[in-house]
């Protein structure tokens, strides 16, 4: 496996246990990490239920973050790891940060805009491009979010039949 693939499972292993923090508090399991040089600068997971916030997708955290610890707005020379394919938004932060390279375990058919619905990374119309690198540790990242909400399902059923 060429260096650069085990540095991408190496950092996605890592962004899977953020998405394990964000189910631990009931919120969709998605984690991101932001690495420039080798070193997090950013890391987040989802609080949207958490925070009251629609904003506080696990992308857009982990760029907060890198932005202070950086003091810049500009995230040149980054590479953002994220289990799920980023939102419309969550790609317009990306693309508006200077990203270079985005490595996402599964896609979002619901809701992607790394190439299901859209594919907002290279879209000519941007003044920045954001490479990607799709399906690194697919089976996890996939099975995380469908346990996730077979579980829910479950207690809503659960719930229902109480009543």
């Amino acid at each position: 496996m060429p260096p650069r693939v085990k540095d991408d499972y190496y950092w996605m292993k890592r962004t899977l246990t953020l998405a394990k923090k964000a189910e631990s508090i009931g919120e969709v399991p998605i984690g991101a990490i932001l690495v420039k040089d080798g070193e997090i600068i950013g890391r987040g997971f989802n609080r949207r239920e958490s925070l009251n916030d629609p904003t506080a997708h696990a992308e857009t955290i982990a760029i907060r973050q890198a932005s202070r610890k950086l003091d810049a707005w500009r995230l040149t020379g980054t590479i953002l790891y994220v289990t799920l394919e980023p939102c419309p938004m969550c790609m317009g932060a990306i693309i508006l940060a200077r990203i270079d390279r985005v490595v996402f375990g599964c896609f979002d058919p619901k809701g992607g805009a790394a190439g299901s619905l859209y594919n907002l990374a290279d879209d000519s119309r941007f003044n920045h491009r954001v490479k990607l690198t799709t399906g690194i540790m697919k089976k996890e990242c996939s099975e995380i979010l469908s346990a996730f909400f077979r579980n829910l399902r479950q207690k809503k059923k659960a719930l229902n039949n109480k009543e």
